[in-house]
């Protein structure tokens, strides 16, 4: 039904409409909402004219030395699977951790299938069969490529969806054994954790399944950066106040490798948020934190990292002191600086949804 103006409005959108032949103001959230539609649709266009540009080449033909090539890879696949693949640390954990953790024979079900380096470890630690998904279709295909080159495509599907699509009867033969889920950024939930956890637990995972990770948890201190502030902040440049770039400014964790940057410390690290995995809900939720301040200053976030225990001993992190992990730290930003006394106590409410960490007072 087409809404006739004024029919039904209430006194509040009526107050809210604009009168007649008034132009927003600019700046106003009007215009910045249009321009944000705008540059959606632009990229849309974009990749639409890419699409078309491949649609028309015969597969065949098409290099993967060609620009278009280069160009759509560049933009769907994170350069972070370059130093993820390269992190010996983390590959070595993650592979010990399938050896000591999969019974022989057992049925593995990994989420992220990224290059298939995982599949391919299940298989070789003694599963019999091996169902991997991976939302990326271009990824999905190396993967399969990867896997067929060790010959291990016998043994491991490779399914271009993602986890939440799966049907346990259609797609994985049944519940499977073991779920595998190294799906986690700087700030543990950033890649979909939670979701892909609560939704593969109870349509995919066998009821006595076993999941690695079983836990995970996130410790944190706060913390004083200038530098890092200035990464996501600004106010003036050249003598010209720019502050209305902050709209565009990321309001929940973003990626940070904190001992490149200048900073102070004025906490102590302290335990911000733990899941059981295979019994705690999983859902988006709030919670206080108690930090104890170690310093007199002006804390402007909050640095976390996660702690993933894959079981049998083998625990991935990355903490601010371990700048050999690809992970970087999760740099959480205040909604203003909070003002910190050594001796005296600090208190944030921190919420998560189900990709996003942020705090406030």
């Amino acid at each position: 039904m087409q809404h006739v103006q004024g029919a039904r409005d209430t006194p509040a959108e009526r107050e809210a409409r604009p009168e007649e032949g008034a132009k927003p103001s600019s700046g106003s959230p009007y215009r910045l909402g249009a321009a944000l539609l705008q540059s959606l649709a632009q990229e849309m266009n974009s990749l639409a004219e890419q699409a078309s540009a491949l649609l028309s080449t015969p597969p065949e033909s098409l290099s993967l030395d060609a620009d278009i090539f280069a160009q759509i890879a560049r933009r769907n696949v994170p350069r972070w699977h370059f130093a993820m693949l390269n992190d010996t640390d983390r590959n070595d954990g993650l592979i010990a951790a399938l050896e000591r953790g999969i019974p022989a024979g057992a049925t593995v079900l990994d989420i992220g299938s990224g290059s298939g380096l995982l599949a391919m470890a299940a298989a070789r630690a003694g599963a019999s069969k091996v169902i991997t998904c991976e939302m990326n279709p271009l990824l999905a295909e190396i993967a399969r490529n990867v896997i067929d080159a060790h010959g291990l495509s016998d043994v491991i599907t490779v399914f271009g969806k993602p986890s939440t699509e799966l049907d346990a009867e259609r797609d994985l033969g049944g519940r499977v054994d073991v779920l595998v889920s190294e799906i986690v950024d700087c700030g543990l939930i950033g890649e979909g954790l939670l979701p892909s956890v609560r939704h593969a637990r109870e349509h995919l995972l066998a009821p006595d399944g076993i999941m690695l990770p079983s836990a995970a948890r996130l410790r944190g201190r706060l913390v004083s950066s200038e530098a890092v502030l200035k990464l996501n902040q600004v106010t003036t440049a050249g003598g010209f106040d720019v502050s209305l770039m902050n709209t565009v400014a990321t309001r929940g964790h973003f990626p940070v490798r904190l001992d490149t940057w200048p900073h102070r410390f004025l906490s102590e690290a302290a335990p911000v948020l733990e899941f059981d995995l295979a019994r705690d809900a999983l859902e988006p939720g709030e919670r206080t934190l108690t930090l104890p301040a170690t310093a007199d200053g002006e804390a402007q976030a909050l640095v976390v990292w996660f702690e993933l225990d894959m079981g049998n001993g083998v625990v991935l992190s990355n903490p601010p002191d371990n700048p050999g992990s690809h992970w970087m730290q999760g740099w959480v930003p205040l909604e203003k600086p909070v003002p910190t006394k050594a001796g005296e106590t600090v208190s944030l409410r921190l919420r998560w949804s189900d990709f996003t960490l942020r705090v406030s007072l």
